[in-house]
């Protein structure tokens, strides 16, 4: 009895510590598997906003998803950039872009997805790569209704992770 009980705690205790140690792609369905690594909020590339201004002006964490889901779907269809996704797991990319901007928003979200650095290193992006993503974020966040000074802020809290996204 004794046993059963310490094996099934272990079992518990295991299954608590691991997402925050590695990726576990059978609890996101249709996610590829990736190599683990170390889960941590700085992955995020940036510190988050302080406050709800934010998060309000981007019209809360669904305001925030419809911006993702917009920029993505113009990325993927602009000629320019679409064979850039191609080869990516747009299920893992969407959630992780949602958790990052939620984050950044100071939305109350954790960030779970790998640093800037590792996450772009074998895509290749050059600069106007990185102008055409931003143009569809600007589009999206536009659609959304975000003024346009509140989307130049979220424009330079990103900026930073430019030397760590365009590495070609």
């Amino acid at each position: 009895m004794i046993r059963k009980m310490t094996l099934t705690l272990a079992a518990a205790a295991a299954a608590f510590a691991l997402p925050a140690m590695a990726q576990d792609p059978a609890h996101r369905p249709g996610e590829e598997a990736v190599d683990p690594y170390i889960v941590a909020e700085a992955n995020a590339g940036v510190a988050p906003f302080e406050g709800t201004e934010m998060l309000e002006a981007f019209h809360g964490r669904e305001g925030s998803d419809r911006i993702v889901d917009g920029m993505l779907d113009r990325s993927v269809a602009d000629a320019r950039i679409a064979e850039i996704f191609v080869a990516t797991d747009m299920v893992r990319l969407r959630r992780t872009l949602k958790e990052q901007f939620c984050y950044i928003l100071n939305g109350g979200c954790a960030y779970t997805g790998r640093s800037m650095q590792d996450a772009h290193d074998d895509i290749g992006l050059q600069p106007a790569d990185m102008g055409a993503l931003v143009e569809h974020l600007q589009d999206a966040m536009d659609a959304e209704g975000v003024p346009f000074r509140t989307q130049n802020r979220f424009l330079a809290k990103l900026a930073p992770m430019r030397r760590d996204v365009v590495t070609r």
